[in-house]
This record gives structure tokens, sequence and C-alpha cells, in this order.
């Protein structure tokens, strides 16, 4: 069954609804069915649909649209840093194994609670993997949401103060995977260090945690204290997937290669 979601060109348009049926779905908040009924009755009085046709192409409508609703929400509400998704991604152009890949695609470690490391140089792909997994895993249902070391440091400072910081957390860790992109690129101050550990910690056996790191975890100790970065890679690697990046920046690569901006008329 195929609704016309505007008229056909040189098709007039379909009539409004009565007043009172579209106060009747405004009060029951039904957007969505609110907007395509003109377009849905008009074909199917035109088709001489069955009425239990019609009730199914304007529910579908609903549900299509609470869908799309629910995805944009879920999208904002991750704080993706670009907007990859895997449409743009290579496989060939990754270092990491091909099955390894497919394997992470599938997200069942995140209905696993298990954890994902990707560690290597900088230019490998390790965010472009992170933020693609993440963006299939909002598709799907599930809640993301991602930070960066400095804007985790800089929430538990904003909660240090009233004394909320657990409760910070928990809000946090309502979504299904919480990611911490960028680990090693600058030395971690306190406050950054501090609240890795609190998350890390706090999502323990009960959310996935993603990181992408210049260096393998068992480096952390270079950027945070000793026994703070013990503590934290223990219950980090537990129950994680480790990839390893390596090769040349893409980056690069396809900027020496003259790919990375519009040749210049």
């Amino acid at each position: 069954m195929s609704i016309p979601a505007v008229p056909a060109a040189g098709m007039p348009a379909a009539p409004p609804l009565p007043a009172d049926i579209d106060q009747l779905l405004r009060r029951l908040r039904l957007p969505h069915i609110r907007r395509h009924a003109p377009d849905v009755l008009a074909t199917a009085k035109a088709q001489r649909w069955d009425p239990a046709e019609v009730l199914k192409a304007l529910l579908a409508e609903e549900a299509a649209g609470r869908d799309r609703s629910a995805l944009a929400t879920r999208r904002a509400a991750a704080g993706f840093p670009s907007g990859k998704t895997f449409d743009g991604w290579d496989p060939a152009l990754s270092s990491i194994p091909a099955p390894t890949q497919q394997a992470l695609r599938t997200l069942e470690w995140i209905h696993r609670r298990e954890n994902l490391v990707v560690c290597g140089p900088s230019g490998t792909g390790k965010t472009f993997l992170l933020e693609a997994l993440g963006q299939q895993a909002v598709h799907t249902g599930l809640h993301v949401a991602w930070f960066t070391l400095e804007s985790l440091g800089a929430l538990l400072r904003r909660h240090r103060a009233d004394d909320t910081i657990s409760k910070a957390m928990a809000r946090v860790l309502r979504a299904d995977l919480v990611v911490i992109d960028d680990i090693g690129l600058l030395p971690v101050p306190g406050d950054a260090a501090e609240s890795l550990y609190r998350l890390v910690d706090a999502a323990y056996e009960k959310r996935s945690v993603a990181i992408s790191s210049n260096l393998h975890p068992a480096g952390f100790d270079e950027l945070m204290p000793k026994t703070l970065a013990t503590a934290t890679v223990d219950r980090l690697l537990h129950h994680a997937h480790i990839c390893q990046t390596t090769g040349d920046s893409v980056r690069l690569t396809q900027a020496l290669a003259g790919k990375g901006v519009t040749a210049l008329n």
C-alpha cells in the first residue's frame, strides 16, 4: 500500500481535516496521523479502501513518525562529534581484521556489557570506527553518550561543588554505551583522571565503555597517577575487546594525494 506524502504534480491538495478531528488528534498527541491524515483519507476515498486499511495506514504513519523522532532525539543526546557512519567507512583502509570489524558491527558486545578499546597512532580510524559503531547503536534503539577526557573532567568539576558527582555519573550511565575519545594525546589533568576512573568503575559489568587512545591502556600510568591508572585499567580490560590500529595516517595520506580538499579552479 503506497500513500503519497504530498499531492502529485497537477493534483489538487487533499482537503484539510474537519476542525473537531484535528482538535482530537492534537489532544491525543498524534501529530504524525494529523499531518498525513488528509492525504491518506483522500487516497482511501479514491481507491475505495477498506476501513481497516485506512486505520492501519494512519497508525503506520504515526509509528514511523515516532520512530524518526526518537532516533533524532537519541542522536542529539549522544553528542557525536561529526556524524560519521558506516556509509563512509572503507573496511579495507582499516588495519583491524575484517572479521573483527564485522563482529563489532553486530553490537552483541554492547548487549553483553563488554568494553571496547581501540588504540593506535593518530589518523588510523579510531574515532571514525567508534562514532560509526555509536551511530549504528543509536539506529537500533540503544542510547549512547560521547565524551572526551576534557568534557568528562568538566562534568566532574561542575558537580563536585554541590557533591552530586554520583548522581551525574548515574545519569551518564543511563546510556547503553559510553564512549571516551582521544585518550593519550595530552597529559591527563587530575579531575579528568578521577572522572575516567569513576566512570569505568560505575559502569563495570553494568554498561559498555568504548575508548580510543594513542596509547595501549597498559601505558596509562604515563598519563595519570599509577594507582588510579591501575584501578581504571583493571576494570576496563576485564571484559574488553582490544583492537590495535597500525599504519600511516589516512588523513595525511589523503592530504598528500590531494584528496583532502576540492581542487581550486
